[in-house]
């Protein structure tokens, strides 16, 4: 049984950060794709970070420069580095694995299999 647990969320103010951690049982991380996804009420859920079965990453735009994506394979975890938050990056924050092959990263959540239950960010200005 493949699980994501989603821990390191919470409330913070505007220019403050936050690191979230994506613990996987069942399934190992180091053969696929795997990315951070969020979504605020009332919005559909939209890919945030992706990185693929190396080090290559990919970013929304509106995160470039603040977040870090990156995978400790040993330790099957996935993290997600977020700096200099804004009160736009509040949303409930999913990470998620492709489970198959992948070129490249990807930010499109209807190409990942495995989702965990999601973990909260509120920013507040």
């Amino acid at each position: 049984q493949v699980q994501l647990v989603e821990s390191g969320g919470g409330s913070v103010q505007a220019g403050g950060s936050l690191r979230l951690s994506c613990t996987t049982s069942g399934y190992s991380i180091s053969g696929t794709c795997m990315g951070w996804f969020r979504q605020a009420p009332g919005l559909e859920r939209e890919g945030v970070a992706a990185i693929d079965r190396g080090s290559t990453t990919s970013y929304t735009d509106a995160v470039k420069g603040r977040f870090t994506i990156s995978r400790d394979n040993a330790k099957n975890t996935l993290y997600l580095q977020m700096n200099s938050l804004k009160p736009e990056d509040t949303a409930m924050y999913y990470c998620a694995a492709l489970g198959g092959f992948c070129y490249s990263p990807r930010t499109t959540p209807r190409e990942y299999n495995y989702w965990g239950q999601g973990t909260q960010v509120t920013v507040s200005s």
